[in-house]
């Protein structure tokens, strides 16, 4: 038997950073969101042996091990290894499952799209399918969240899982005690469409480990910084805004809160904008670009831009002059899904 599952990955339109602690448990967190038609995905292969065998053939990585209730969550598959532990310890009573899993992305870990969370969510899918566990979309993005930053202790916020296992347009709140709310907004086709007509979405080719950036963010709060602390709350407002601006087809204002957002985050830690970053920046608002911003932490990855769609050629031709790469996205409306193949 092998079961297949894919989730989408997202671009933060507002209020990214938010979602952190302790900001949101002190102040509320807000994010608006929006998943996209790039995919983690991950396919799980019973095995009649006693062997678990872990692979990610697009980072080039490779794991097997005899068939244990434990494994090591270290090294480029910590994830997974990780992962592997919650559903053995958790849903397995601690009995071993010998398997093949594999999984690929369609975008490269520190892109901003929130890679590494989506893929968690996938693997999780995978093994709900597999072991027909009764997990919902909020548990499933619950346990990708305990798992990468309780278990693995890594670095980050909690909008990523929920928006690949929930998909679409949706408006997140954050609060004290990792409790969040997701609300699905119900965006007419037409506005669906102008907004797509007038995204273009440019991969600066440097991935980047977000932890330094959010780390310091976090640390910011901890320290009362006001003026980061100002710019966190600026975010939030902007999410809230831009909840109005979509559902309402106000592109002047999206386009408003894009530049804001951007400007604002900006104040939230060092490094988020780079030389090479304002770089590109120049190239797209030189060219008719309305506004623009990075998706996700900062400092590389994927950068957005809100554009007239009838100069995007002319977006896209400037920006084929620096050392990315132009990408065509499509948004979705569904979240993660798995099936079975008997």
């Amino acid at each position: 038997m092998i079961v297949r599952a894919r989730a989408p990955l997202r671009l933060g339109l507002a209020g990214g950073g938010t979602d952190l602690s302790p900001f949101c448990d002190l102040y509320g967190g807000c994010v608006l969101n929006a998943t996209i038609d790039l995919y983690a995905y991950a396919h799980l292969l019973e095995t009649d042996g006693a062997k678990v065998r872990i692979s990610a053939p697009d980072i080039g990585e490779e794991f097997v091990t005899e068939a244990v209730s434990r494994l090591e969550p270290t090294g480029p598959l910590a994830l997974h290894k990780a992962v592997y532990n919650r559903i053995v310890k958790d849903y397995c009573g601690g009995k071993p499952l010998p398997l093949s899993l594999i999984t690929h992305c369609d975008a490269p870990p520190g892109s901003g799209l929130g890679a590494s969370s989506t893929l968690a969510v996938a693997m999780i899918k995978a093994f709900v399918e597999w072991l027909r566990l009764p997990l919902g979309e909020y548990d499933v993005a619950r346990l990708a969240y305990c798992i990468e930053r309780r278990d693995l202790n890594f670095s980050g916020g909690r909008q990523d899982q929920y928006a690949a296992t929930f998909g679409g347009f949706n408006f997140m709140e954050f609060y004290a005690d990792d409790r969040t709310i997701v609300n699905p907004l119900h965006v007419k086709n037409w506005i669906l469409s102008e907004i797509e007509s007038s995204l273009v979405l440019y991969f600066t080719g440097v991935s980047r480990l977000s932890s330094a950036i959010i780390d310091e963010q976090t640390r910011n709060v901890q320290e009362n910084d006001t003026s980061s602390i100002e710019a966190m709350k600026i975010l939030k407002e902007d999410a809230i805004g831009m909840k109005e601006a979509v559902l309402k087809g106000d592109f002047a204002r999206f386009a408003h809160y894009i530049g804001n957002s951007w400007e604002a985050k900006k104040r939230t830690a060092r490094g988020i904008s780079t030389p090479r970053i304002e770089r590109v920046f120049d190239l797209a608002l030189g060219a008719g670009a309305k506004a623009g911003k990075v998706s996700g932490a900062g400092g590389g990855g994927f950068i957005m831009f809100v554009v007239d769609p009838a100069r995007r050629t002319d977006v896209v031709q400037a920006l084929q002059r620096a050392d990315g790469e132009v990408r065509n996205c499509h948004f979705t409306k569904g979240g993660t899904e798995g099936w079975r193949l008997d």
